[in-house]
């Protein structure tokens, strides 16, 4: 069964640190827990309990808001210079201390790139923070969900309300097939054992359903713009298959989980979007085609306030 809500976030979180206008994030509910894992490849996707999960890939649109709210000077570098050219969707202006940071016109719907695994860990303590503005220190973005003093042994807290969802998690939102606990996998996140079509959107393949992936399209699509089918899982996310692939908390040595293949490879198959394909990357590293979406805990409100292995492959570009 498919559900979605809109969350809102707003809490204060003190009266020494004052809030932006609150981002709005679509949220959609995965239910069955307690479901089977996929035997198949690496018993992945068991969940013991019902969480949300992002509809959509986290766009340059609200990591502006992010941005805006806690980069003024940047001490964590949450910016690279790379967005603000080529496929990437934000500029910044201003000096150190004063940066403003804008989308670019026509982008800010498509998902954020050049973001690292710790980037994404710090969005995710701003939202279950509840989106204070201030400097970045651990009523903003270095506490939370995430204790990010630990550096690289950094793991999700106990309590966390918003987070970068497991691998578990992520697994499961894609190619579970839902409606009850043994329902079985898909090995495509559009819902079908075959890859879907390589094609701009809103597609055309009202079978296997259509995804950006292949080079096809050669740039970024914004989140959602598919309908065909339509292309989402069978919770209703979409772009878990192209678009950008996607960090997850997997934690392989010095190196961190993405999974759901990209714009970006050129590869037909769709090899990279399989539920088999798990791709590693340094936790550091931000690319041309990663990105992330959140994850929140569950039962919520629609308006809350908040106070495994088969392909493998290991990425290693850097910001």
């Amino acid at each position: 069964m498919r559900t979605s809500t809109t969350v809102l976030v707003i809490a204060v979180v003190s009266v020494c640190v004052s809030t932006a206008q609150a981002l709005e994030m679509d949220w959609v509910a995965v239910g069955d827990p307690g479901n089977m894992a996929d035997t198949r490849y690496d018993w992945c996707g068991s969940v013991a309990c019902v969480y949300n999960i992002g509809k959509y890939e986290v766009t340059n649109n609200q990591y502006v808001e992010f941005l805006n709210a806690v980069a003024s000077s940047d001490a964590n570098e949450l910016y690279s210079e790379n967005m603000g050219s080529g496929y990437g969707g934000i500029t910044r202006s201003g000096s150190a201390g004063n940066y403003t940071y804008s989308a670019i016109l026509g982008r800010g719907n498509m998902p954020v790139i050049f973001v690292s695994w710790f980037d994404t860990l710090r969005f995710a303590n701003w939202m279950h923070n509840g989106q204070p503005t201030g400097a970045q220190d651990p009523l903003t973005t270095e506490d939370g969900a995430y204790d990010m003093s630990l550096g690289s042994t950094v793991v999700r807290k106990p309590g966390a309300q918003v987070f970068l969802p497991s691998e578990h998690q992520w697994y499961k939102a894609a190619y579970y097939k839902g409606g009850s606990t043994d329902a079985g996998y898909w090995d495509f996140a559009t819902q079908s054992d075959t890859p879907p079509t390589a094609e701009g959107p809103a597609g055309t393949d009202m079978i296997y359903g259509s995804a950006n992936h292949g080079f096809v399209v050669g740039d970024l699509t914004s989140v959602g713009a598919y309908s065909a089918k339509p292309s989402d899982s069978a919770y209703g996310t979409f772009d878990q298959g192209g678009n950008v692939f996607e960090w997850n908390e997997l934690d392989f040595g010095p190196y961190r989980g993405m999974r759901g293949g990209s714009f970006y490879y050129t590869d037909l198959s769709g090899i990279s979007l399989h539920a088999v394909a798990r791709f590693l990357g340094e936790p550091s590293m931000g690319d041309c085609h990663l990105g992330f979406r959140l994850a929140s805990e569950v039962p919520e409100p629609a308006t809350l306030i908040l106070s495994t292995f088969g392909g493998l492959a290991v990425l290693r570009r850097r910001r």
